[in-house]
């Protein structure tokens, strides 16, 4: 009987980047370029070392993030997929990214290299197409980069070409949104991800935040649903808060984060949920590189979760999504009623910020912009109908009602 494999992506972080801007909080290095080759060393080794965890898993997709991937060049990348197709069983459709900078990413030939190495998804980091605007938020690129980028990607023919827009930017007006929507559709791009600015400590525009005139929230959320109708007019369906595809191509790799499946990452900072355990390594890439290379202990986090005890993340995550979460499966899978959380469902519905259709409750965009509130009091619901059955169980009341 032939073995059933489970699925698992791959995430590789790319933590090198030319330039920091002013809004970013992730873990990157513009001044590392030295340290390339020794942190592909680095990678493959633990690749290769955690491979065997992986035995039983089918890898369908592969996700390089960054940083940007693409400054590490085309050999190094595939260098590293080729790694893991060494190791890893790889699926034959499976869904391949990089990352880039628009700047970094308008060499025809070098995107070909890795389109012919097995790479078919780009993902691209816009962020605006106003040349002002990307020098106040401390890019580097131009919006021509992002045309010539886009243009390099179809000659290289990568049929999946993602881009990132941001709202919410410093003086930011309407009419600045939606040129910049306009501007990124007329790419036509395969996918498009609308971030809301977010102020992170530790970044130059929380040190400075005093320079800058940021959109309120009423701004914010006018911007976003503006987002949501103007991509639902040109094709692009909404598939979860801040993503909308054409037809079957969302981030297959990211819609495993919000649907619960397994994921192991690479590299300083990356996250994991594998294997019933959720980790994280160190975010220092010199440590990272050394305790690969020592075989000294990189993780920075470690929590073990019983697949019983994932109940609210069910709830949490599957309600950034269009798909929605299901009452069926839900009590299936966790052995909790539903039936307390349906009555504020129901008030939401009235309000226009849920949906119940198909057997599924679904936020509506209007859901979306409040629904850090709403799955606050579903959770809160739902902490106290578990309190409730385990004050019961300390009495002897083992039923389910």
């Amino acid at each position: 009987m032939k073995k059933t494999l489970r699925p698992l992506g791959l995430y590789i972080h790319i933590p090198f980047c030319a330039q920091k801007c002013i809004y970013c909080d992730f873990y990157s290095l513009p001044d590392a370029a030295a340290r390339m080759d020794d942190y592909c060393a680095a990678l493959c080794a633990h690749l290769d070392e955690t491979a065997e965890t992986a035995k039983n898993h089918l890898v369908d997709t592969i996700y390089f993030g960054g940083g940007t991937p693409t400054l590490l060049g085309a050999a190094r990348l595939v260098r590293i997929l080729r790694c893991i197709e060494k190791k890893y069983t790889v699926a034959k459709d499976a869904e391949i990214t990089f990352e880039a900078n628009p700047e970094s990413a308008r060499d025809f030939r070098a995107l070909r290299t890795l389109r012919r190495a097995g790479f078919n998804r780009i993902s691209l980091g816009m962020q605006s197409g106003d040349d002002a605007m990307l020098k106040t938020l401390g890019r580097i690129h131009s919006a021509e980069d992002t045309k010539e980028a886009v243009a390099a990607a179809r000659k290289a023919k990568l049929k999946n070409v993602s881009v990132d827009l941001i709202y919410g930017l410093p003086s930011q007006t309407m009419e600045m949104w939606l040129a910049d929507l306009r501007a990124a559709i007329d790419l036509a791009p395969e996918h498009i991800s609308c971030y809301g600015l977010k102020v992170e400590e530790g970044t130059p525009l929380h040190r400075d935040a005093a320079q800058y005139t940021l959109p309120d929230d009423d701004a914010q959320a006018d911007f976003y649903l503006a987002a949501c109708e103007l991509l639902a007019k040109n094709g692009y369906k909404q598939y979860e808060i801040s993503n909308f595809a054409k037809e079957g191509l969302l981030s297959r790799h990211n819609y495993k984060y919000w649907t619960l499946g397994e994921y192991a990452g690479f590299g300083p900072g990356a996250h994991s949920d594998f294997g019933g355990v959720r980790y994280a390594y160190v975010r220092d890439l010199a440590a990272y590189i050394d305790g690969v290379t020592r075989g000294t202990d990189i993780i920075a986090e470690r929590e073990v979760i019983d697949s019983r005890d994932r109940d609210t993340e069910y709830l949490m995550l599957g309600l950034r999504t269009a798909e929605g979460i299901s009452p069926a499966e839900f009590e299936r899978r966790y052995r909790y009623r539903f039936a307390p959380l349906t009555p504020l469902l129901e008030r939401y519905a009235k309000e226009g910020f849920a949906v119940f259709e198909n057997g599924r409750w679904h936020l509506t965009p209007r859901g979306f912009l409040v629904s850090n509130q709403i799955i606050g009091a579903l959770l809160q619901a739902h902490g106290d109908e578990k309190a409730r059955r385990a004050e019961a169980a300390a009495h002897g009341d083992f039923r389910i009602v």
